[in-house]
């Protein structure tokens, strides 16, 4: 969820183009991953132009308004959790504090990205680290040239593995180093990167935490974690791998784990994708990176213009499609206003 100032039209919306390497579109949705069907009409989403709906204006009209519009990130799954690309700006409303707001402008956005690796190294991971890398290496393959990288493994304490580089050989070759030892400082990783994203060059930014467990052994909270991401303009995606819930070895901080990812993750428009069997590691982390570059871009200008500063919640909806099944959106569910 970002605010910005400046002119309508000059919004980076109007630079947005399709998100590519993704998506089949059939019957005027596409869902990650169906493959193409000889003879059946499906329309690859990459042979498409670029497009951002935007209203006619009349000639003559002035188009430079000094305005505040809120842009809101939104990927959308169906049932299955499958993501659902193809959309419309006619499919969505879009909610501030209950009030219906208009939505001046809609795209699809793959724009650079600033991303944190948040890696588990605990003594847990175990025989899980070889998977957990292999995850690293396949999300790496969505990657654009223009993204940034910064790694941040955790033990008993988060150590800031490396800066922010473009070289995904640095990270991956860190990570090979990596061992399996101590406890599980989650909550102070996420603080950690929350504040090295600060220097982030990119306006999209996102962490991905690969964790087994709850944490053990942080000095921050989670109250404070909580608001911290609420403060920040970081999505937050999550794969937790985790004992079965049978597992007569898995501690309170364990079973917590998931409950925790969950809510920390989809109060910023992300998700947690929870994994049993480590085999699935990799194609879980493809899916999150072909996530990230196909989300929906919604930008409106709030109604409400009071500049006190308060938290705004925040609530998307996709319509009823006829002869679908109800879709799920996924986003930030709110941002603090503009203080004066």
């Amino acid at each position: 969820m970002r605010l910005i100032r400046g002119d309508l039209t000059n919004s980076p919306l109007a630079l947005i183009t399709l998100a590519s390497g993704i998506g089949f579109l059939f019957g005027g949705l596409a869902f990650a991953g169906d493959p193409v069907l000889p003879g059946s009409g499906a329309v690859d989403l990459k042979t498409r132009p670029p497009q951002v709906q935007q209203r006619d204006t009349p000639r003559g009209a002035v188009l430079s308004v000094d305005v505040e519009m809120a842009l809101v990130n939104v990927t959308v799954t169906d049932p299955m959790g499958r993501m659902v690309t193809g959309l419309t700006e006619d499919h969505f409303r879009v909610f501030e504090d209950k009030v219906e707001q208009g939505i001046q402008q809609f795209g699809a956005e793959d724009s650079p990205l600033s991303m944190a690796i948040v890696f588990d190294a605990s003594g847990s991971m175990g025989y899980k680290m070889s998977k957990a890398r292999e995850a690293v290496a396949q999300f790496f393959k969505t990657a654009n040239p223009e993204d940034e990288f910064f790694l941040v493994s955790f033990n008993n304490r988060p150590d800031l593995a490396t800066g922010f580089t473009r070289s995904l050989e640095e990270i991956q070759n860190r990570l090979t180093f990596t061992e399996s030892k101590g406890r599980t400082a989650l909550l102070d990783a996420i603080y950690l990167a929350l504040n090295k994203m600060k220097e982030a060059k990119n306006q999209q930014k996102a962490l991905l935490v690969i964790s087994d467990g709850g944490d053990n052994s942080s000095r921050y909270t989670e109250r404070e974690i909580k608001r911290l991401v609420r403060e920040s303009d970081v999505q937050i995606y999550a794969i937790g791998i985790y004992e079965p819930f049978s597992h007569r070895s898995r501690t309170p901080e364990e079973m917590a784990g998931p409950g925790l990812l969950t809510e920390i993750a989809e109060q910023t428009g992300g998700r947690q994708f929870p994994v049993e069997n480590i085999n699935e590691l990799p194609d879980i982390a493809e899916k999150i990176g072909i996530e990230l570059r196909n989300q929906y871009v919604i930008g409106y200008v709030p109604t409400n213009e009071q500049r006190d500063g308060k938290w705004r919640r925040v609530k998307v909806e996709v319509k009823k499609i006829r002869g679908m099944p109800q879709l799920r959106p996924y986003f930030r569910d709110g941002y603090y206003g503009p203080s004066r």
